[in-house]
């Protein structure tokens, strides 16, 4: 079911332009806002720790760009 869905996304991905690859980033900036802004506990981590998440998070398509 999972490899379904993955051939089915990577399908569409295709289609994007760059123009739609940032609207997705800034829509889930936007939404990563709103979580924070209604769940406040969030916000109560040290720095670092969002900074290790954002270097974590980046690493894969990092390492796919760089082949």
């Amino acid at each position: 079911m999972l490899k379904k869905y993955e051939e089915w996304a990577n399908e569409k991905i295709k289609g994007m332009n760059i123009w739609d690859v940032k609207c997705i980033k800034w829509s889930a900036a936007a939404f990563t806002l709103m979580i924070a802004k209604l769940w406040a506990p969030i916000l109560s981590l040290e720095w670092y720790w969002y900074a290790a998440l954002g270097i974590l998070f980046m690493l894969r398509p990092l390492k796919k760009v760089m082949e």
